[in-house]
């Protein structure tokens, strides 16, 4: 009878085990679609900032332009 009853605890701590094992595959497979997803909109955002800062760039140079134009406008007068 002890043999029993030390094998249906081991079973029950096999199927603990079992149990825990699954929860953590289910974790990383969660954690691992969060860090992919979180990866892409990285990606996005840092082309979006790229548009962005180069938007920046082109529209210091046209006001630049402006100024300067504007300059020697003034001194033509």
């Amino acid at each position: 009878m002890n043999a029993i009853h030390h094998s249906a605890e081991a079973d029950r701590t096999l199927r603990d085990l079992e149990t825990r094992i699954e929860a953590l595959a289910r974790a990383c497979d969660r954690l691992r679609n969060e860090n992919n997803m979180l990866r892409q909109q990285n990606e996005q955002l840092l082309t979006e900032r790229s548009i962005l800062t180069e938007r920046g760039e082109q529209a210091r140079i046209k006001v630049e332009s402006m100024i300067n134009r504007l300059k020697s406008m003034e001194q033509a007068v």
